[in-house]
């Protein structure tokens, strides 16, 4: 018993130097091991010595020792740890996992932990809030057989997309796990690994995020810290689902909803949000209805003018929401900018002339069957070719606007462009009407 405590002595005591002057050759061996058992090596020894070893640890494998770490020795270990390396691992960490440890590491490092807390802190919209930390990275050293050993003593799903970074812990290149199994053990994974070609950055607004994938068409992106080192890693399904959540909210607020209110909100809830914009929409309902009021005397004199009315506002309204929504769907999936504004209105203006062209040929021979007059025919048929272009242009410029002016252009837009529309709509058709009376019906 005596010799065998003596050769574990001696064996500990060779691993405790070989850590001291070989870090990063350790770190090889550490990485081709089962996570438990180089874990039991590593906590046998100094946690300044566990520092040195643990900047040449690829994520995915530090992450996966560390899990086998006691909740003390992985605090003493990111108290050790240089800045940028200990909030690399501590961001690929679960929230509680975060909070045990710093509340250990809080009575001797209250400072640190602080610092920490505030670096960790991401903004609510940031490419860190979408990313997934289930990520594998290997050396770039690392062979096909030893990187499918690691894979397959791996807990859960492995990510689709594996990385290659180099002694510094800096991306190098991609591979994608399926290209594991058709080559042989022996190849080195830097031979099969491709570039990669784009990243982001941690603090990247979900905006750029969204265009990013949109000009690289990538199945994942990975996430970068400030120093470059890879955190974490976002698939298009992230992103497609944020964008499906945009496009949901948008909806709401571009009819005076409120981002907050549920299915499920209470009543006085949804009145308190909704009611605010209902009021501002009485208001433009009051404009519109002072355009109709200042043709009160020829609608008296022509009264066909006031049943055809809703007809030359509907059609407005219908064509003006068209264009919003075709607008507001090109903003949020980032298919367009505003710097693209004159094509959108351009193109919406052509859309709103030749649907106004045909619409107006229809109701014209509508509008004459039901009549007998040519005149007020004639009338319908001008409106809904200059109604129509001033409200698909309206619906291009409302959301276009908004966005320029550094305002959310899902905001109640729909409450702006039915205004437009209205005064639109009931301008053009009275406008015209009192320019051809002499061929209108009287009564």
């Amino acid at each position: 018993m005596h010799h065998m405590d003596q050769l574990d002595d001696t064996a500990s005591h060779l691993n405790q130097v070989f850590l001291a002057k070989y870090p990063a050759r350790s770190a090889r061996y550490l990485e081709q091991m089962p996570a438990k058992q180089a874990s039991q090596l590593l906590q046998q020894q100094p946690v300044h010595l566990l520092a040195g070893v643990w900047k040449y640890l690829p994520p995915g494998c530090s992450d996966a020792i560390l899990g086998h770490f006691s909740d003390d020795l992985a605090a003493r270990l990111i108290g050790f740890l240089e800045s940028h390396l200990a909030i690399s691992l501590l961001s690929r960490l679960n929230i509680e996992r975060q909070r045990t440890l710093f509340t250990l590491l809080e009575d001797k490092h209250s400072a640190l932990v602080n610092e920490y807390r505030s670096l960790l802190t991401y903004p609510e919209d940031s490419a860190a809030r979408m990313m997934t930390t289930n990520i594998q990275a290997f050396s770039d050293d690392t062979t096909v057989a030893d990187a499918l050993s690691r894979l397959r003593r791996c807990k859960g799903s492995s990510p689709d997309t594996l990385y290659l970074v180099d002694i510094n812990q800096q991306l190098t290149g991609q591979i994608h796990i399926t290209d594991l199994v058709s080559c042989a053990p022996a190849t080195p994974l830097t031979s099969i690994a491709s570039p990669v070609k784009v990243t982001l950055d941690a603090l990247d607004h979900k905006d750029t995020v969204t265009e990013t994938f949109e000009g690289h068409r990538s199945k994942s992106i990975p996430v970068l810290d400030s120093q470059g080192l890879l955190i974490g890693q976002i698939g298009y399904s992230d992103v497609y689902q944020s964008t499906k959540e945009d496009l949901a909210t948008d909806m709401q607020t571009m009819v005076g909803v409120s981002k907050e209110e549920k299915a499920l909100s209470s009543s006085w809830f949804a009145v308190t949000r909704r009611l605010p914009w209902l009021q501002i929409n009485l208001l433009t309902a009051f404009a519109a209805a002072a355009v109709v009021g200042m043709f009160e005397n020829l609608i008296a004199e022509v009264t066909a003018l006031a049943i055809l009315l809703p007809v030359a506002a509907g059609q407005s309204g219908n064509a003006g929401a068209q264009a919003l929504a075709v607008t507001m769907r090109g903003l949020t999936l980032r298919e367009i900018t505003t710097r693209q504004w004159s094509r959108v209105l351009f193109k919406e203006m052509r859309a709103g002339f030749l649907n106004g062209v045909i619409i107006a040929i229809t109701c014209a021979v509508g509008v004459y069957i039901w009549s007998q007059s040519a005149g007020l025919a004639l009338v319908i048929a001008l409106a809904m070719v200059s109604s129509l272009v001033i409200a698909c242009s309206a619906g291009a410029l409302v959301p276009m606007g908004l966005k320029r002016l550094g305002m959310d252009p899902a905001q109640s837009s729909s409450i702006v462009l039915t205004t437009v529309t209205d005064i639109a709509g009931f301008m053009s058709f009275l406008g015209i009407a009192l320019l051809l009376t002499d061929f209108l019906p009287k009564g």
